[in-house]
């Protein structure tokens, strides 16, 4: 064995002073001054017995999520596709009810951490936006706006309306909502729909918001509400024309760019101007299937705020190169 491979002999003395230096210095938050006057010996010796607590093991530093976060790689995602938010939560892996169930609770958490009494929230509806209500706590706003018409699944029984309103009372806000589907037979009735007094109030309050919640949808492979609900020609014609992803009812193609489709006319929801005019969009993302969504909402300036899975975020930027 090489002799400089020995790692130097540390007696119970040296040991013993090295905690309590380091205990000193990161527990009591105590400076290197300020220990060696306590304890009558130079910063320098401090320096060094710090060094030892490190090398022994008696101190060892990490930095750890809190809870089940994962900071290290929630700030690299925030840098990376320079994100005002990014918070990556460690998730179950092969539930999709589990996994929408934990997003939708850090969801929440962000949510009620940075809205302001002054703020005027925008609600898409998403499944994941319905895990995420039952979790709001401590919640503030002066008003709950409604992003889009209805869509209907069997497996989901709360509407848009019920998801806005839910929020509102949380957060002890006023709502604006309307009744009416997401997207309509023709564009004839949409047209009909828009000049409708709720549907018009709120389209005017669009203006207005200063942050909003929508759930990221991916078209190819289709893992979309809004896909979900057209008729299998419309479903096939609309990825024919390049649609890649959906933010309640904004259509992207695979580059971010906004689509205007023969769709586009049928749906009663906010436009792809009014959604990024909108200061902070919050885009809940979840299932390996929608990661170029949303890569492409985020190349497209759509989103400013992720929220999301370990799985997901590491492959997210993987894509990103």
């Amino acid at each position: 064995m090489d002799e400089t491979s020995v790692a130097p002999f540390l007696g119970p003395v040296e040991l013993v002073a090295a905690t309590r230096v380091a205990r000193r210095y990161y527990v009591d938050n105590r400076s290197k001054v300020q220990i060696a006057e306590e304890l009558g010996i130079t910063r320098f010796k401090v320096a060094r017995l710090l060094d030892v607590a490190r090398a022994s093991g008696i101190v060892r530093i990490s930095v750890a999520g809190t809870g089940s976060l994962e900071l290290e790689l929630s700030e690299r995602l925030r840098q990376r596709f320079g994100l005002r938010h990014a918070v990556v939560v460690n998730t179950a892996r092969g539930d999709d009810a589990q996994t929408r169930h934990q997003i939708g609770g850090v969801a929440a958490d962000l949510l009620s951490e940075i809205t302001t009494a002054e703020d005027v929230l925008g609600i898409g509806w998403a499944r994941v936006v319905l895990d995420m209500i039952g979790k709001l706590r401590g919640l503030a706003a002066k008003q709950v706006v409604q992003l889009t018409g209805a869509l209907t699944r069997p497996d989901v029984e709360p509407s848009s309306v019920d998801v806005v309103r839910s929020v509102a009372r949380r957060a002890g806000a006023q709502s604006s909502v309307f009744y009416a589907p997401m997207i309509v037979s023709d564009v004839e009735t949409a047209q009909g729909l828009y000049r409708q007094e709720q549907v018009a109030d709120a389209v005017a309050r669009f203006a207005s918001i200063t942050k909003a919640v929508v759930g990221v949808g991916g078209w190819n492979p289709p893992s979309s509400t809004l896909h979900d609900a057209l008729t299998l020609a419309e479903q096939n014609l609309m990825r024919g024309s390049g649609v890649h992803a959906d933010l309640s009812g904004v259509l992207l193609d695979a580059q971010g760019n906004a689509m205007e489709t023969l769709l586009s006319g049928r749906i009663i929801a906010i436009t792809a101007a009014q959604l990024r005019r909108i200061p902070e969009v919050i885009g809940i993302a979840y299932g390996l299937n929608k990661v170029s969504a949303a890569h492409a909402a985020i190349r497209g300036g759509y989103l400013d705020s992720l929220v999301t899975h370990t799985d997901f975020a590491v492959k997210l930027l993987e894509e990103s190169r």
